[in-house]
């Protein structure tokens, strides 16, 4: 059986055209603070939009600590074309003795409706697939979430119904989408691609 470790122990940088996908730094502070401060891009997350740099800190050395202790950790998102920090992409779950992980990812609101985020989603889920011995990577998010319902549906995610009242965020029961591949669909669709 996978472990956690033999990934998380050194989180490998993975390329797209447009994206590199690395290890997050100090050196990225500022880059993640002007989306994570953002009440837009915290509209539809799990947290509450930080409110001064020092929240972003604190998230960035919880994440060097993950890394430290080889456990599931984000990749930060640069934009190669400028070397900009624009976001996040990580396995939020992995449960290695039932090949499933679920994915979430959060991008700057300045790269949205660019097919960014769809790029480093189908990166992972090609990563989950090949490197992780996965055989289903699901995604959720809010109802209201347009946008990352639609980055499930480009990466090839199939909906599979809505979850009522699953979370308890922003003081409130909120409902979330499902969407979900499995690696069969995702062995065909790289099959036909090839054969293009």
């Amino acid at each position: 059986m996978m472990e956690i470790e033999q990934i998380y122990g050194d989180l490998p940088a993975l390329e797209t055209d447009r994206l590199l996908l690395r290890k997050i730094t100090i050196e990225d502070l500022e880059g993640m603070y002007s989306y994570a401060s953002n009440q837009v891009v915290a509209k539809y997350v799990t947290w509450n939009a930080h409110q001064f740099i020092s929240d972003t800190k604190e998230f960035v050395e919880f994440v060097l600590s993950q890394y430290e202790n080889r456990k599931i950790a984000p990749w930060g998102i640069e934009y190669k074309e400028t070397g900009n920090f624009i976001g996040t992409i990580d396995f939020v779950s992995w449960l290695p003795h039932h090949n499933t992980a679920e994915i979430g990812y959060v991008i700057h609101p300045h790269y949205w409706g660019r097919g960014i985020t769809t790029e480093a989603a189908k990166r992972v889920i090609s990563f989950g697939f090949e490197k992780m011995d996965l055989v289903r990577i699901q995604a959720r998010c809010l109802i209201e979430n347009i946008g990352s319902a639609r980055v499930m549906e480009k990466s090839g995610m199939t909906f599979e119904g809505i979850l009522r009242k699953a979370i308890f965020i922003k003081e409130q029961h909120q409902d979330l989408k499902m969407y979900s591949i499995i690696k069969e669909e995702f062995l065909s669709s790289e099959r036909s691609k090839s054969r293009e």
